[in-house]
């Protein structure tokens, strides 16, 4: 009876390990997927280098799929982000099923990845793209280009699901992608004034804009001229991004940043207060409010 019991028991701790075991991500191949995102993440890209060790990074993919040690959706997650470079459809078609079953597995990872597998898939068989992920040059100074596209096989209400946004979001995607940019020109003039000019200019053009002058990049260009310690520039440019986008809180959040590390506490003081009205979840704000306090 007892050693009935004892067994019963060691098959239950077996059962135990399997399922245990089944449920532990592949830390190998969270490391390859890791390291295949941090490369291209670099500002200098070695491109022979890189090839390289995507190859291998594949070769061992392969392994684990024979080997049965792709088990976890974060697993077939890791190994759809190491296959989609490959440069055949074997690989590209692995991708798209990876991801695919690592969806089915978790439907809370980001689904994003699955559509541009899909679109890279297509593009490896010479095929047009359906949700809209992959922009190409034709030459080194041409211009980024829409992938070619057959619009009509899928819905926009599945693009969106699949976190891509709709066509004509593509399409604006595109154009925005092939904007000039406002460090560009500053650096050519070095005039801040001239540059405030341009970007008036360019603001009123809208979508016949040459130069991206959305909120993001005008901000972006501020704390640029701050880091190069040009801040009374930098406090032009964030004034003039909070007069263009009155309803952005970041902007006057950004301004107020300024208006501080030029000891203009009461200025700084108005503009966190601006942005915190329009976004009273800014926490940054209401940390320097205190501290001003």
């Amino acid at each position: 009876m007892k050693a009935y019991i004892l067994l019963q028991i060691l098959f239950t701790l077996l059962i135990s390990q399997a399922s245990y075991a089944q449920n532990q991500n592949n830390a190998e191949l969270q490391k390859m997927a890791d390291e295949d995102q941090k490369a291209r993440g670099s500002a200098t890209i070695d491109w022979s280098v890189l090839n390289r060790e995507d190859s291998i990074r594949r070769e061992n993919v392969y392994a684990f799929y024979r080997e049965n040690k792709v088990i976890t959706a974060q697993d077939y997650f890791n190994a759809g982000v190491v296959m989609q470079h490959g440069n055949d459809t074997v690989a590209s078609s692995l991708a798209v099923s990876s991801f695919k079953r690592a969806l089915e597995l978790d439907s809370n990872l980001n689904r994003w990845w699955y559509a541009a597998a899909v679109d890279r898939d297509l593009m490896r068989r010479n095929e047009p793209q359906i949700y809209g992920t992959q922009f190409i040059k034709t030459s080194a100074d041409g211009k980024w280009e829409l992938y070619k596209m057959d619009a009509t096989k899928i819905s926009d209400a599945e693009r969106l699901y699949y976190k891509v946004g709709t066509y004509a979001e593509q399409k604006e995607k595109e154009r925005k992608m092939n904007l000039k940019s406002i460090n560009q020109f500053f650096a050519q003039s070095n005039n801040i004034d001239e540059t405030i000019q341009l970007i008036q200019q360019e603001f009123k053009k809208q979508q016949a804009a040459d130069y991206s002058v959305d909120e993001a990049d005008i901000n972006n260009f501020g704390y640029q001229l701050m880091n190069n310690k040009k801040l009374e520039e930098a406090l032009k440019i964030f004034k003039l991004n909070t007069e263009l986008y009155p309803k952005g809180y970041n902007t006057f959040d950004s301004y107020g940043e300024c208006l501080l590390i030029l000891g203009k506490k009461d200025e700084a003081k108005k503009a966190y207060e601006k942005s915190l009205v329009l976004n009273p979840e800014n926490n940054n704000a209401k940390k320097v409010l205190q501290e001003l306090e």
